[in-house]
């Protein structure tokens, strides 16, 4: 802006247009035409304090104001219409001049209407600086332009995906490509970046992505994690704040690395050949290693030292372990108090039968969860399909007790009643196919020593094996049944038969009748 406050000063001084010129870096016709108009409104140094150079301006040179009689446009019902797909500006001032000519207004002429949204949209385009402090917020996105791999057998080329991180204060940034942009990398990117970094921020800013927020469940107000990224966040101890769609000024850092990647690392790399992903990734560190302590353009420092010297002390640790990737699932628990997860079962206490559980799985480990209690947790099974995982804890009573007695403990409780019994139970056992087809005919047994005793099962069994080499569980009860009744093994129905039956009179009887 001409400074005319200086003109008329220096020409008070006797300065000639010349000089005035060359002191207010104006040219010398601008210096004439404004002494000259000063001295037709009689306008003399010294000036009034609040005269500005804007009122001057005014007074001496005003502005014509063509447009003040014209209607002008609603900038605000444009700004949201040219949000919309097919709508432009041409239309719009064609709708704006058909108002005009219904309400017996004047409009404007396209190029002044142009110039109007133009000037409302610089109005709004303020930008502002937002102090950072070291160690405080990390964003995140991908890169727009994928790096490219190449196979060595096909000669097909696949593209693989860039993923940045940044350290808002020190700019500070980590790279790494992925085949995909799938949930899996993009945990694994996070947890690669922090190892490189070396610890967390308290903050983390991602892109408005579905591998980062479950648009189902999201509002404007409160975006909802994907499950796996918030068990992330937890896992780091962090507070993911997810940027809000097409608003990439809620992180400008990312968004301006991802140019200065673009350019150095990617672009850097086109004319390069890689074969796998591991030779990409490993080009792509050593430029990125280039990249960080490269010095700023206007600053006599890198992101290297700054991030070395300011931020990297102030970073939270990390946890002892990686975050390990689960998948969750959703499952029914069985009748045999079982889930089936890929083809596995694994148990669950049986009070929870016929109820739907949360599933948590990883490479190592299954954990079974019911409303967000865990309620069994099991080591992953690996290898042919339809293994079972049980723990003894999670069987009803009965169930607990039939898997307490095997062939070895069978053995040992008839060592216990005798030889016969002994002999007896190992040929039961013997009898099937499997040993464990027996096990029920071996509990029969026990509940028989039970219900009479172990010494008439020792002698009930010697009895059977005289028959047979092989007896059963129903011989030897029959055997009992039989036993019981007889009056070897019932005295007192012994004594009973040999007392006469009925009314017997005695000699006596009869001699006294005759006395």
């Amino acid at each position: 802006m001409t400074s005319y406050r200086e003109i008329l000063r220096l020409r008070s001084l006797g300065f000639s247009e010349r000089n005035i010129a060359l002191s207010a870096s104006v040219s010398r016709n601008t210096v004439k035409k404004v002494l000259t108009k000063a001295t037709e409104l009689n306008i003399a140094w010294p000036l009034d304090l609040g005269m500005t150079d804007s009122a001057l301006e005014e007074i001496m040179f005003p502005k014509e104001k063509t447009a003040t009689n014209k209607r002008m446009p609603d900038f605000d019902y444009i700004r949201k219409e040219l949000l919309r797909n097919g709508v432009n500006k041409k239309l719009l001032w064609y709708e704006y001049m058909e108002e005009c000519r219904q309400s017996g207004e004047e409009g404007l002429q396209y190029s002044q209407f142009c110039w109007h949204i133009q000037q409302d949209e610089q109005k709004r385009r303020a930008t502002m600086h937002i102090p950072r402090k070291p160690g405080e917020q990390i964003e995140v996105d991908w890169a727009g332009d994928p790096a490219h791999i190449i196979d060595p057998d096909t000669g097909e080329i696949t593209e693989a995906w860039i993923f940045v991180g940044v350290l808002t204060f020190s700019q500070y940034a980590f790279v790494e490509a992925f085949i995909n942009e799938r949930t899996g990398n993009w945990i694994k990117a996070h947890t690669d970046m922090f190892s490189f970094f070396g610890g967390v921020t308290p903050m983390l800013v991602p892109d408005n992505c579905t591998t980062a927020v479950n648009h189902k469940e999201s509002t404007w107000y409160t975006p909802a994690l994907n499950k796996t990224y918030y068990e992330m966040a937890e896992h780091y101890n962090v507070a993911i704040l997810p940027a809000r769609i097409r608003k990439p000024k809620d992180k400008p850092n990312a968004e301006g690395s991802v140019s200065g990647i673009s350019t150095w690392i990617t672009a850097a790399l086109r004319n390069d050949q890689f074969f796998s992903l591991a030779e990409l990734n490993a080009a792509i560190r050593e430029k990125l290693n280039a990249y960080n302590a490269r010095n700023f353009q206007k600053k006599e420092c890198s992101r290297l030292s700054i991030f070395l010297g300011e931020e990297k002390p102030l970073l939270a640790p990390l946890p002892a372990t990686p975050f390990e990737i689960a998948e969750w699932k959703l499952a029914t628990v069985q009748f045999n108090y079982h889930i089936s997860v890929d083809k596995m079962f694994y148990s669950v206490p049986y009070q929870y039968i016929k109820n739907k559980v949360d599933v948590r799985v990883t490479d190592t480990t299954i954990e079974i969860f019911y409303q967000h209690e865990r309620i069994a947790s099991h080591h992953r099974l690996y290898g042919r399909s339809g293994q079972y995982s049980t723990i003894v804890a999670h069987m009803p009573q009965d169930h607990q007790k039939y898997l307490e007695w095997n062939g070895e403990r069978f053995r040992k409780w008839a060592d216990t009643i005798g030889v016969n019994t002994s002999k007896a139970v190992h040929a039961i056992l013997t009898s099937g196919r499997v040993e464990q087809q027996s096990y029920r005919s071996c509990m029969g047994l026990l509940k028989l020593a039970d219900k009479y005793s172990p010494a008439q099962l020792e002698k009930a069994c010697e009895k059977a094996l005289s028959y047979t080499g092989k007896p059963s569980y129903k011989s030897i009860k029959n055997l009992l049944a039989v036993m019981k009744d007889s009056p070897e093994n019932n005295p007192e129905k012994e004594n009973a038969s040999e007392t006469p039956r009925g009314i017997t009179r005695g000699a006596r009887y009869y001699g006294g009748k005759r006395s």
